[in-house]
């Protein structure tokens, strides 16, 4: 017969407090996220405000205070920094100018101005004349080209042909679909326009608008593969047996061309070398990234958390106080709703979550800083002798010296940037396994691939080497390094295949 009985359990488990789960989300934000991260708080909550002038309002005032960091050990638990210190506030700082050199934070040129118009042309342009009646002159700037992307560039041609309306919108799905290459990597059987009242399409119809694509300029847009991107720029070869000789390269030795086997491919062709030669040579201006030619990338501008300075003979690190955000709680509101003898419901909960985030972000600056400056103790010989003097170093080193998880320090290196003599560089670029040499010592990939850089970039121009080569050279000085890794890192480093080098 089966009954019922009640048993105790007793077990030890773990859970993030509200406000724990704030600081860690905070806390693994990039700058740019988290800036937007607080302003939607701003907009949202009645108790804060920003802090325009930097000072401090009340008992807990702009973000910096250290009344709010030493608040910070509240609802802690594993896998966070509990005895964050105060943030550095403006005054800290030395100087509030961001060091000069190769560190990428100069402000840059304006870029393409000389497409600009001529000042004799101004007052002729619409904008000008505009503004000349209503206000005034306008400045130069004003007249600085807009960049033009590819999709844009393609539609404003597009307009200019006699098309119907279901080729255009084909068209234009068309482009709307391209990469940045000018490629369309995408099946056309997936691509979707809008077309729910119409009837469905057919194939011969997303040919019809792939031709029409492929027409614009600059020639070879629109292409699913190589092959076809630089036939499509045949038209612009000269000479109609040279075109000719080209396409049948294209078509059937598009890998010897890769190798440069002239003689291999004259001879599989039936062909004379020098006329091989010649249409190699013209193939190889061609372009096979036809996008890149109208509006290119755009340039990502980083602001760094950190900013690395040598004061006194020792690197320090510092924050950034442009990506501090200048944030404060309303006291007065606070002692308002403190005097109420019911307070509300909905108002206290946005105090609490004021309090939190003032407390989180603070929490957030102050471990940044604290793992930003045991990684410059560590690497203190990278900023003193450049990349050849990178250590090894792992995420749990920094964990332990600052008595924090693992998962902290991951999560404050993760899209965070530091401002170095050397360049702007993201905070994991400082960490690395160690490669052990055959004599017993570490060294660091960073360090090897400088090494491989500086071997190739005093190389002999005419006897280029090549990635086994660099291998061998490595493991002649103790490196055991494979020939594919070798490749690796002549691609991260930009340096072409060692017969494209010799050529150059």
């Amino acid at each position: 017969m089966n009954t019922m009985t009640l048993r105790g359990d007793l077990r030890q488990k773990q859970t993030l407090s509200p406000r724990l789960q704030q600081a860690v989300r905070l806390l693994q934000l990039s700058s740019l996220d988290f800036n937007h991260e607080v302003s939607e708080l701003l907009d949202r909550n009645p108790f804060l405000d920003t802090d325009e002038a930097g000072e401090a309002h009340g008992s807990e005032g702009a973000v910096g205070d250290a009344a709010a960091a030493r608040d910070a050990h509240d609802d802690t638990g594993d896998g966070l920094e509990t005895h964050a210190p105060a943030l550095d506030r403006d005054d800290d700082l030395p100087s509030g100018e961001l060091p000069e050199g190769p560190s990428g934070l100069d402000t840059p040129p304006l870029e393409n101005a000389t497409d600009a118009p001529e000042p004799g042309d101004w007052n002729d342009l619409p904008e000008a004349r505009q503004r000349n009646a209503d206000a005034g002159e306008a400045s130069a700037l004003d007249f600085v080209p807009e960049a033009t992307t590819l999709a844009e560039h393609l539609h404003r041609q597009l307009g200019c042909m006699r098309l119907s309306g279901r080729d255009l919108l084909l068209a234009r799905t068309l482009i709307d679909s391209l990469d940045e290459d000018g490629y369309l990597r995408l099946p056309m059987e997936d691509l979707l326009p809008p077309l729910s009242d119409e009837p469905p399409v057919q194939d011969v119809e997303w040919r019809i608008a792939l031709r029409h694509v492929q027409s614009l300029e600059p020639l070879g847009v629109g292409a699913r593969t190589v092959q076809e991107c630089l036939l499509l720029q045949m038209p612009s070869i000269v000479g109609a047996e040279l075109q000719a000789l080209a396409a049948r390269i294209v078509c059937e030795e598009l890998e010897g061309l890769a190798k440069r086997d002239l003689a291999g491919m004259a001879r599989r062709l039936g062909a004379r070398q020098d006329d091989v030669e010649a249409a190699c040579a013209r193939l190889r201006r061609l372009d096979p990234r036809p996008g890149w030619r109208v509006g290119g990338s755009r340039i990502q501008y980083v602001t760094p958390d950190v900013v690395v300075r040598k004061l006194r003979g020792r690197w320090t690190a510092t924050l950034n106080p442009s990506i501090v955000p200048r944030v404060r709680l309303n006291q007065t509101y606070a002692e308002l709703l403190g005097r109420q003898p019911s307070p509300h419901a909905e108002l206290s909960s946005h105090l609490q979550e004021a309090r939190w985030l003032m407390r989180n972000v603070a929490q957030r600056f102050a471990t940044i800083a604290r793992v930003s400056q045991a990684i410059v103790d560590r690497q203190r010989q990278f900023f003193d002798y450049g990349p050849m003097a990178m250590k090894p170093l792992g995420l749990r080193e920094i964990a332990d010296e600052l008595g924090m998880h693992e998962s902290t320090v991951s999560r404050v290196t993760n899209n965070k940037y530091m401002a170095t003599p050397g360049g702007v560089l993201e905070l994991k670029h400082f960490f690395s396994r160690a490669m052990v040499s055959r004599n017993g010592s570490a060294c660091s990939p960073t360090a090897i691939r400088d090494l491989v850089k500086q071997m190739i970039e005093h190389e002999q121009p005419q006897a280029p080497l090549s990635d086994a080569e660099i291998a061998r050279q490595l493991s002649s000085q103790g490196l055991d390094v494979a020939r594919r890794t070798v490749t690796k890192y002549r691609q991260l480093l930009h340096f072409a295949p060692a017969n494209r080098r010799q050529a150059a």
